[in-house]
């Protein structure tokens, strides 16, 4: 899809009205934001790229805010947060016995879509490898992400790419790795990716509202998908409860939870740990969690507060280069974190 289209898609999509779904959220809106928090609101507003935040303590929404236009009914752009996405539907895919585990070899999987002469180093990379970008080739990503979304076909393409390191390797951030798992959960599946998010995390009040594909339609793993603030908020508490909804329902295995948050790598871009999907840092003296998106697209998690926080921001600006995510890292950590301190706990 072209980029004009998906800007055209996501304009729709931001139009429609929030579904039922969307209830596993307390709206909170018409209420003032808990006062522990309003110094953390305040400050957020300095920040001219952040659209919206929302916070959850103890299972109840403590603050919610949209800057300017934006809303946090309506669909944002979370771009490569959606990695975090990819790795709890991989979980749930796991839980099902649609695939072994992390260890599984994806060269059977994908046995069509391998070079004519492939690298044998091919068959050595796992599910695991994938999820914490450590599969080896080279990256689709920055310099190389246009030509790579211009090819014929994305997987071949980024299985087909050369070797830097040895699978289990060093960290190379790739949405390439995070579009195989989504080509092996449509083959194993035998329905889309987005399909399987609606199926499977709808319970959770969790919907995606769009989803670029690649050019044979498989949902682009890692990057450009539509999604609710609330929904983003949603998918953190999923997490953050352990994998059960609000009202018990199991999604996912705390197992699977606990496996993510492993750290297994590091950036070499920066200090962050890395997991199967998240990364994983302190904020204000708490261990926590987090999914990034291009631009400032965050979810943070932080269980020993019963924490969640969701932020969008302009998806045209980076965050990374110019500070700006250091500067959510500092919102959360000297704001947003002491508050919830002396806030109400489940």
């Amino acid at each position: 899809m072209k980029k004009s289209a998906l800007l055209l898609a996501l304009a729709l999509v931001a139009l429609a009205p929030s579904g039922s779904a969307q209830a596993q959220v307390p709206a909170s809106s018409e209420q003032p934001a808990g006062a522990a928090f309003d110094a953390a609101i305040a400050r957020a507003d300095t920040f001219p790229n952040l659209r919206t935040i929302m916070i959850a303590q103890g299972g109840e929404t403590v603050a919610e805010e949209g800057f300017g236009e934006y809303r946090t009914d309506r669909a944002a752009n979370i771009k490569s947060a959606s990695k975090s996405l990819i790795s709890l539907l991989v979980g749930i895919a796991i839980d099902k016995g649609l695939l072994e585990g992390p260890d599984q070899l994806i060269a059977p999987i994908l046995e069509d879509k391998l070079p004519a002469d492939p690298d044998p180093r091919l068959s050595r990379i796992t599910i695991g490898n994938l999820l914490s970008m450590q599969a080896g080739l080279e990256r689709t990503s920055g310099g190389n992400y246009g030509g790579w979304i211009s090819s014929r076909d994305w997987v071949a393409n980024a299985l087909a790419r050369p070797f830097e390191d040895e699978p289990g390797g060093n960290m190379l951030y790739s949405t390439g790795s995070t579009h195989l798992l989504s080509a092996i959960l449509t083959r194993v599946s035998g329905q889309p990716t987005r399909q399987l998010a609606r199926e499977w995390l709808g319970p959770a009040g969790i919907r995606v509202d769009g989803w670029e594909r690649d050019p044979q339609g498989i949902d682009l793993g890692g990057n450009q998908t539509a999604m609710t603030p609330r929904s983003l908020l949603a998918f953190g508490e999923l997490y953050r409860r352990g994998g059960e909804t609000a009202e018990g329902e199991r999604i996912v295995s705390a197992q699977w939870i606990e496996q993510s948050w492993t750290p297994r790598t590091q950036s070499r871009f920066h200090d962050g740990l890395y997991g199967y999907g998240w990364f994983i840092s302190e904020f204000g003296g708490e261990r926590g969690y987090y999914g990034w998106g291009y631009g400032g697209q965050m979810i943070y998690v932080i269980p020993s507060l019963e924490l969640t926080v969701a932020i969008t921001s302009d998806e045209s600006l980076p965050s990374g280069r110019g500070g700006y995510v250091r500067d959510l890292h500092r919102l959360v950590a000297e704001e947003i974190v002491p508050a919830a301190r002396s806030g109400p706990r489940g």
